[in-house]
């Protein structure tokens, strides 16, 4: 059996994205190496002791590849749960052990036009997408239309909405779709599901999008299940279109 490489993180800094949902951002440096070599999408396992067991806990790099030795996560502290707890509580330039990248839910080449379609935390890899296809090589999304349909329920856990409406604003061809399932009174965007939202999408499309784009969906199972049961049977699409990531 090949010995998994065990690399020490340092934090640089964390930012809370949500107080609500106790959601927080988390910047690491991999000491051991100039560069950290992953691709965007990709996951990481963090390890820690809980008392004398080895815990491991995986969570998807919420950034892109930088050329450097950095990622970030994004995860929301459960009440009672050891791993999320111990990430939220770390203090700036304590570290943690990790393995990885590991994972294939990343973008299929060559690119085609995308629907990103994410609750939640579950917006953490598609973060990592945006920020590799937007802030790099332009030839990356160059003559792509790319959708990011994210789903919560209140305006207040719509994460990294700042950085993504700035996106938008800069590429034409990335449009940032936030939908609240209950909103309140004062939000004047999309209410819904995410599933209805691509419904929208896809009707307005000659072809319905088969056969010319490809859908990464990542949050619960209910949602990931009812957006590849919307795709595949009322939409006709191929299954290797649909790519997919559930963390309940």
């Amino acid at each position: 059996m090949v010995q998994r490489p065990i690399y020490t993180a340092r934090l640089l800094q964390s930012e809370t994205l949500s107080e609500r949902a106790q959601c927080k951002h988390l910047e690491f440096v991999v000491e051991e190496l100039e560069r950290f070599e992953f691709t965007a999408g990709q996951f990481v396992s963090m390890l820690a002791k809980k008392e004398e067991k080895q815990m491991t806990r995986a969570y998807s790099i919420a950034s892109g590849p930088k050329g450097n030795n950095r990622f970030d996560l994004c995860l929301n502290r459960v009440e009672n749960g050891f791993f999320s707890n111990y990430l939220c509580d770390l203090e700036q330039d304590q570290t943690v052990q990790l393995h990885g990248p590991h994972g294939h839910f990343v973008l299929r080449q060559p690119l085609r036009d995308c629907l990103f379609i994410a609750t939640g935390t579950g917006v953490a890899p598609m973060r990592g997408f945006v920020e590799w296809l937007f802030a790099g090589d332009q030839l990356r999304h160059e003559g792509r239309e790319i959708y990011l349909i994210y789903g919560t329920r209140t305006e207040a856990e719509l994460y990294y909405a700042d950085y993504f409406k700035a996106m938008a604003e800069q590429h034409p061809n990335f449009h940032y779709q936030p939908t609240l399932s209950r909103p309140q009174e004062s939000w004047t965007g999309r209410k819904g599901y995410v599933q209805d939202r691509v419904q929208e999408i896809l009707e307005a499309r000659a072809g319905h999008g088969k056969d010319e784009m490809d859908a990464y969906i990542c949050g619960l199972n209910l949602m990931v299940s009812a957006n590849r049961k919307l795709l595949g049977e009322t939409f006709g699409w191929d299954k290797k279109q649909i790519v997919f990531e559930r963390y309940d």
